[in-house]
């Protein structure tokens, strides 16, 4: 099976980027621009569907009419097939206000066994580009005779009562901006920024800003559940999906069909504790790369692993001291640059993209650099912004996780992160920054996932992966209980549709047949 090209490949952006703004973290998932549902009454291009009444009715009360809702799908995206599925804005009160979650569906070849729904990742990437644009390419050909592949924009997210906050203008001046947080001035102006980026924020995207955390993600997953006619949920989730996914489980365990978990995310781990594992596990991907570049004709780098892994960091430090003009005009300086130097190390398919940055950053043109920077912030060619995910990232995140602004715990992370990864450690500190001034507070204490469900989950980890680090999936699997664990060893971030016939057939047979795969299957 190919690999997915990078702009629709799964990826968990890093945690605590040090950001240019609140919610300007650079690393995401690059989704193509969105096409509008074309409507078709025509009854060959049009499909209702009424929930199962014997699924809805096992819904709470309260929520029976968004359970027993009619799905209505049209012709769209050239051949496939879109929805929209509504759901209360709070769930606490399910007679308020209601958005609507979209929906894109490639249907079966085959025999229907149900419905497979995805989540790439994020928090804040697009299901539904990612099925859209690389479904028929990530899934096996098994997978796509037994399921439709439904892709979904959870809560917050591009097509789905998205998080508002920039305009594209103001999103390229967010990221260009140079902060200096390890300074008291410079701390305060960021947070002073982030405070003005958060009233946006919350005066563009409304009340719906304070309901978009996972739980209630995971509530609207088992509507997506019932109104597809499944009385079980098939799921595949990668990266933040994971935890999507492991949320899911702990609320709905009676509910759970065959559920893969790739690229996992320990729900026990607090903010800073992830950011520090990310910071970490880069440094490790680094390193790797470096020593691969080393051993090709053309490398731009030289000597030992460690000295090529020095001859970055000096690149970064000139680029700190002396930000440079890429050709279209945009100054770049060390937070643009990392951006860039991050978003190839997601896949090793895409370290060639990133030995070719580095050759010409060395000769003093940033420009291929800033590109890589672009595609990780779905930006076009043309400055268009072609998602929301940094701003759903960063307001998902601030309701999930408690985060310190205090100046000197912030500070001490730096230490911590600088000491866990010399390279790329500060460009992922001052996280707390981000959510200090934030309209809603944290709703979640970070603790570990309970599943009671007699159905076994499959939890995977890629041994190089340097956003989800490899233990944070045995971590999962030892809370989930009933599942098991299977590791790739190898590079890049998750492994099932990108790396080998071992993880995808043992995927494939659990998906397909139900077989689970051995408890700590290696591949």
């Amino acid at each position: 099976m190919s690999a997915p090209p990078l702009s629709s490949r799964p990826r968990t952006l890093a945690a605590g980027m040090r950001a240019a703004g609140a919610m300007a973290l650079a690393v995401l998932l690059a989704s193509c621009s969105a096409l509008g549902t074309s409507k078709d009454d025509s009854s060959q291009n049009s499909s209702t569907g009424q929930a199962d009444p014997s699924i809805a009715a096992a819904a709470p009360e309260e929520l029976k009419a968004f359970y027993s809702q009619k799905i209505i799908w049209e012709s769209c995206e050239d051949k496939l097939q879109c929805a929209k599925v509504k759901v209360p804005v709070d769930y606490a009160k399910p007679a308020g206000d209601t958005i609507e979650l979209a929906a894109v569906k490639i249907s079966t070849s085959g025999d229907k066994k149900g419905s497979l729904l995805v989540n790439p990742g994020g928090p804040g990437a697009s299901g539904y580009d990612f099925v859209r644009d690389a479904g028929n390419s990530h899934f096996s050909e098994s997978v796509r005779a037994n399921y439709d592949l439904v892709g979904f924009d959870p809560r917050g997210v591009k097509r789905s009562a998205p998080v508002t906050c920039l305009t594209d203008k103001e999103r390229d001046e967010v990221r260009a901006k140079i902060y200096t947080p390890d300074t008291d001035a410079g701390l305060a102006t960021l947070l002073a920024d982030n405070k003005a980026i958060a009233a946006k924020c919350a005066e563009q995207t409304g009340p719906v800003l304070g309901h978009i955390d996972t739980v209630s993600a995971a509530k609207d997953l088992d509507v997506l559940r019932a109104v597809l006619n499944d009385s079980k949920l098939n799921y595949v989730g990668f990266s933040y999906g994971t935890f999507l996914g492991s949320t899911y489980a702990s609320l709905f365990p009676d509910n759970v069909g065959r559920l893969v978990l790739d690229g996992a995310i320990d729900p026990t781990l607090s903010a800073e504790e992830l950011t520090l594992g990310q910071a970490r596990a880069f440094e490790k991907a680094l390193r790797a790369y470096v020593e691969h570049c080393l051993g090709d004709e053309g490398c731009p780098l030289s000597g030992t692993v460690d000295d090529g892994v020095q001859q970055i960091r000096d690149l970064i430090n000139s680029v700190i001291e002396t930000p440079r003009s890429a050709k279209d005009g945009r100054q770049v300086g060390g937070n643009l640059f990392v951006s860039g130097l991050i978003v190839p190390m997601y896949g090793n398919e895409s370290w060639p993209a990133l030995t070719q940055a580095l050759e010409a950053a060395m000769k003093g043109d940033v420009s291929p650099m800033l590109r890589l920077a672009d595609l990780g912030a779905d930006r076009s060619p043309s400055g268009k912004y072609t998602s929301n995910t940094a701003l759903a990232f960063g307001a998902i995140n601030c309701l999930d996780y408690p985060m310190s602004s205090d100046p000197a715990a912030m500070r001490a992370e730096e230490q911590r992160l600088r000491e866990a990864s010399p390279t790329l450690g500060y460009f992922f500190a001052y996280g707390g920054a981000n959510c200090a001034d934030w309209a809603y507070k944290s709703v979640r204490t970070p603790s570990a996932v309970k599943y009671s469900g007699s159905a076994p989950i499959v939890v995977i980890g890629t041994t190089g992966d340097p956003a989800t680090p490899v233990e944070w999936a045995s971590e999962l699997r030892k809370q989930l209980g009933n599942a098991s664990l299977l590791t790739f060893k190898g590079e890049g971030h998750t492994a099932y549709g990108r790396s080998n016939s071992c993880i995808r057939d043992a995927v494939d047979k659990y998906l397909v047949d139900g077989k689970e795969p051995a408890d700590n299957t290696v591949c």
